[in-house]
């Protein structure tokens, strides 16, 4: 896609598309979504997206410029997905274990899309919001401004680097995702005690949990962490107004 795009108030489109929906940003990244999740990356061209909307697909270049814009309207809009409906509670921990499992839970209903974005700092304003929020929630509970933003880091790039790798798992072809299940049984279970004794000690256990997500655990250990740096002078927040 070129560099051309149209000035914000040339953009609404005169005539609605074929389904006979006004042409927009946010049915574009909508409509580019779906199609992500079912022909992966190769969905964000402008014929394929043109098609799909019923629309001429140089419209499309009234809201982005190229591809890469659209793909980060993409990104921006699965972490706005993760912030639907929630709302501070004063809780720090709850709060930030509330956004964390929301991002992954947004990533993993969009794992084609969230293989292709997950990585992306888009600018935009659901991130900008999400980045403001968790900043909030760290620094309304007491931690200093330099720790805060080095907690904020921390729990973002841990939420987002579970949510990119089990994206990019559940974005695997069925067979290829059935196969992986089933090296924990058809290799790791017939080790033997003799030569990986460890292993084979824990296997019914390390079997069990592998089937799951680790990142609810290892949230909790980046809480638990951060709790024991809280300062012991920080004024608890219960109660508190929590805007």
């Amino acid at each position: 896609m070129a560099e051309r795009v149209v000035p914000e108030g040339q953009r609404r489109r005169r005539r609605p598309t074929k389904q006979g929906a006004l042409l927009s940003a946010q049915l574009i990244v909508d409509t580019a979504l779906r199609l992500v999740a079912q022909h992966g990356a190769d969905a964000l061209s402008v014929r394929r997206l043109g098609a799909a909307l019923g629309a001429d697909p140089s419209a499309i270049y009234r809201y982005f410029r190229n591809t890469d814009a659209l793909l980060l309207a993409i990104a921006d809009e699965l972490v706005g997905r993760a912030q639907d409906g929630w709302r501070p509670t004063g809780d720090w921990r709850a709060d930030l274990r509330s956004i964390g499992l929301r991002i992954l839970a947004s990533y993993q209903s969009n794992p084609r899309a969230a293989a292709l974005a997950a990585h992306r700092t888009t600018g935009r304003a659901y991130e900008t919001r999400a980045v403001e929020a968790i900043l909030g929630v760290l620094r309304r509970a007491g931690f200093p401004d330099p720790l805060a933003v080095r907690l904020y880091h921390a729990f973002v790039d841990q939420a987002l680097a579970f949510a990119a790798q089990e994206a990019a798992a559940l974005a695997l072809p069925p067979q290829a995702r059935e196969a992986d299940e089933d090296v924990w049984h058809a290799v790791y279970g017939k080790l033997s005690s003799d030569t990986h004794p460890n292993i084979a000690a824990t296997f019914p256990l390390l079997a069990a949990d592998m089937r799951g997500s680790a990142y609810p655990f290892a949230l909790e250990l980046l809480l638990d962490a951060a709790a024991a740096r809280l300062p012991e002078t920080a004024v608890s927040d219960e109660g508190q107004d929590p805007r």
